[in-house]
């Protein structure tokens, strides 16, 4: 009896150690084995693992190529399903699967934020029924990503591939990293494709990590190498609650380092300039946690601290395409309000803007709509908005960004700022083109226009539109971040209001 249990313990053991050594190191390239990408996430010794002996009795299936549990990230507990690209490619079988719809549901049930380190080469054909058709089969896995959006953080780093519907788990997500010359999201291989519609593309071209993170926008952001990712991981969860019942925990503030405001923003409306330095002047030093930066780049999103809160931040970049909202920044302005406001993230617009984009090219790409789902997410957000008037603000992209009749808890204008239907040029060539097209002289049309302007530009007085109470406060850049810190520590005690109804039909 003795030796029979001795022999036991030893093949348990035995089949242990080869599940934590993973498959065999020459498979993975550049990239780390899975346990190092854990060991670089999560806090030391603190990975609780279930299934590591899944598949044990077939050789070559070391924990069925995927590592589920939990650990902790800074002290919170958190779930991480991660594949291990040397097992098989890291695709998923029957046991698989069943082991991330488990971790998945323990993280329902428990409110547990997910972290998901993706390296698939998607389902194994040769076990398509214990991974496709079944109630517990994949699409589980994507209901419950679904069921726990806006209710838990869920991170993701694509170190690797994630194909065929392998690829929506990445998409659930609330931000993926991408690893450039080895991340890579598709819905069929190269070789699907050109058997199918005749293309003949590289995997590269097709869902490369540099296009999706530049031309798709599926993508988050783009890193050199697995650490680099992980590194950013780990810090984004510092700015996030465990889930929709916390808010984000408070740091320590750290003052940001001076610049003198006449050299962030010029006097001329249509003079360019970066805005981001404008969001590093009112930001914690160092804070600034940008999103989707290589991606629709006219509008700029991150996540930030103020004396120490946390902050989402939408600011037109005037740099790019003057600030002008397109298709592709109300889609990328629109996901990340919702998320911070899912996760009780008071948001701050930082306005410049010129208004959307037109023209029978966009008309075409339906920017009605797209500006439509940006308002709508924009509206809904219960959190705390505060609005802040850089230098321009122009027709309906100031309701985009969360102009009065939008209730934002406080509308701010830098002393220069003007806000109106259009520019005072554009309004006068609008309305009086016949008469500017009369007249021949060109110092006569000139003066004309420069007079009419000047009529035009007293409805954009920012004293006038202050006095009519159009705009709260006339804040100089030097004390704009003090005057944002009192508002937002005024606002400390907001509440999420009752909802009279589940939620609007949001924009397609």
């Amino acid at each position: 009896m003795e030796e029979t249990q001795e022999s036991t313990e030893s093949r348990m053991r035995t089949a242990a150690s080869a599940a934590r050594r993973g498959g065999e190191p020459s498979r993975l390239g550049t990239k780390l084995p899975v346990r190092r990408r854990l060991e670089l996430l999560v806090d030391p010794g603190s990975l609780v693992e279930d299934g590591l002996l899944a598949n044990s009795v077939e050789v070559g299936y070391e924990a069925d190529g995927v590592v589920t549990g939990t650990a902790t990230l800074g002290g919170r507990t958190i779930a991480v399903i991660a594949h291990d690209p040397a097992v098989k490619a890291g695709s998923w079988g029957a046991r698989t699967v069943e082991k991330q719809v488990r971790i998945l549901e323990r993280a329902d049930a428990d409110l547990l934020p997910v972290i998901y380190l993706v390296d698939s080469a998607g389902g194994r054909l040769t076990d398509q029924l214990g991974f496709f058709a079944g109630r517990r089969g994949a699409a589980r896995i994507f209901h419950l990503q679904v069921r726990l959006s806006g209710r838990v953080p869920q991170l993701c780093v694509l170190f690797g591939p994630a194909a065929a519907g392998g690829a929506y788990m990445p998409a659930f997500c609330d931000w993926v990293g991408m690893v450039d010359g080895n991340a890579s999201m598709s819905l069929a291989s190269s070789r699907v494709v050109k058997v199918v519609v005749g293309e003949d593309v590289s995997l590269e071209e097709m869902g490369g990590a540099r296009m999706h993170t530049t031309v798709s926008g599926s993508g988050d952001q783009l890193f050199s190498d697995d650490a680099a990712a992980i590194d950013a991981l780990r810090r984004l969860f510092e700015y996030l609650p465990q889930s929709y019942l916390d808010r984000p925990a408070r740091a320590a503030a750290a003052d940001p380092e001076r610049s003198d405001w006449a050299d962030l923003i010029p006097a001329n409306p249509r003079a360019s300039y970066d805005v981001r330095r404008v969001i590093e002047r009112l930001v914690d030093q160092t804070s600034f946690f940008e999103v989707k930066e290589r991606w629709a780049a006219e509008i700029v999103v991150g996540l930030g601290r103020i004396d120490g809160g946390v902050v989402g931040i939408v600011a037109n970049q005037p740099r790019v395409k003057g600030g002008a909202i397109f298709v592709d920044s109300a889609d990328k302005a629109a996901r990340f309000i919702s998320w911070c406001d899912a996760f009780n993230i008071p948001l701050l617009f930082l306005t410049d803007i010129p208004g959307f984009m037109v023209g029978s090219a966009v008309e075409r790409q339906g920017i009605i709509r797209h500006g439509a789902k940006l308002i709508t997410a924009m509206s809904s957000a219960s959190v705390p908005r505060f609005c802040v008037v850089l230098r321009k603000a122009y027709a309906a992209g100031y309701y985009a960004m969360s102009s009065p009749g939008f209730e934002p808890r406080a509308t701010i204008a830098l002393p220069d700022a003007q806000i109106g239907a259009m520019s005072a040029e554009a309004a006068v060539r609008a309305v009086f083109a016949r008469k500017i097209d009369q007249i021949d002289d060109p110092e006569e049309r000139a003066r004309f226009l420069e007079d009419r302007s000047r009529e035009y530009s007293r409805d954009l007085d920012l004293l006038r539109l202050a006095s009519d109470l159009y705009v709260d406060a006339v804040v100089p850049g030097e004390e704009l971040r003090g005057e944002l810190i009192r508002r937002m520590e005024a606002a400390v005690g907001w509440r999420r209001p009752a909802q009279s109804r589940h939620h609007a039909v949001a924009p397609v």
